[in-house]
């Protein structure tokens, strides 16, 4: 009698642990959906913008005015590197077609100046491409701060609350890249190209 008693408390405990445990559970469960729907609804009432950073870097007024003062830095540079490359061309021309007639000593004489000159362009262009490189650096990254103090200054003006950089996909309802770009352009120089690719051999 004893035992039954027992068996009878215990599944009593039972169901009634599983009432208690299916009561949280819904609750728990009411609370993620009630908490979930609060987050959305304020979504919904934020101003939220999104930038494309790669096309407002290539269309900012700003990118023309790095660019023309790296290319005013650098031009001459790149201007002797091509006409170094030029000499050795002609040199390189004139062996190929008169040295089956040259005298000995003559030929190695060419021969010397073509080594020459080849070694100094080689190491004229690796000396361009470093400091033109370090340089495009620095100034796109100025170019960078720039642009943001100017994104965030169009974000506070036109009341957003958020604006992203990039995004995998972007609806045309959000992406306000050439709303930006517009006000950069107003507030700026001429739009112009790009800001500057690395150098390559000129």
């Amino acid at each position: 009698m004893m035992i039954n008693e027992g068996v009878s408390s215990r599944g009593r405990s039972m169901k009634s642990a599983r009432r208690l445990a299916s009561k949280s559970f819904w609750l728990a469960t009411f609370g993620v959906a009630l908490f979930a729907a609060s987050v959305a609804n304020a979504q919904t009432n934020l101003k939220i913008g999104v930038i494309n950073v790669g096309k407002l870097l290539e269309n900012a007024p700003q990118s023309k005015v790095v660019q023309d003062k790296l290319e005013k830095e650098f031009g001459p540079r790149q201007q002797a590197i091509i006409a170094k490359r030029q000499k050795m061309q002609a040199q390189q021309e004139s062996f190929q077609k008169d040295s089956a007639v040259m005298g000995e000593e003559e030929r190695l004489n060419l021969e010397r100046q073509i080594r020459d000159t080849q070694r100094d362009l080689q190491r004229e262009e690796n000396e361009y491409l470093e400091d033109f490189n370090a340089r495009r650096n620095e100034e796109v990254g100025k170019l960078q701060r720039e642009v943001q103090l100017r994104v965030q200054a169009y974000a506070s003006a036109q009341k957003y609350d958020l604006v992203l950089a990039d995004a995998v996909y972007v609806s045309g309802a959000v992406d306000i890249t050439q709303q930006v770009i517009t006000a950069l352009q107003s507030a700026g120089p001429a739009a112009g190209s790009a800001p500057p690719a690395p150098a390559k051999k000129p």
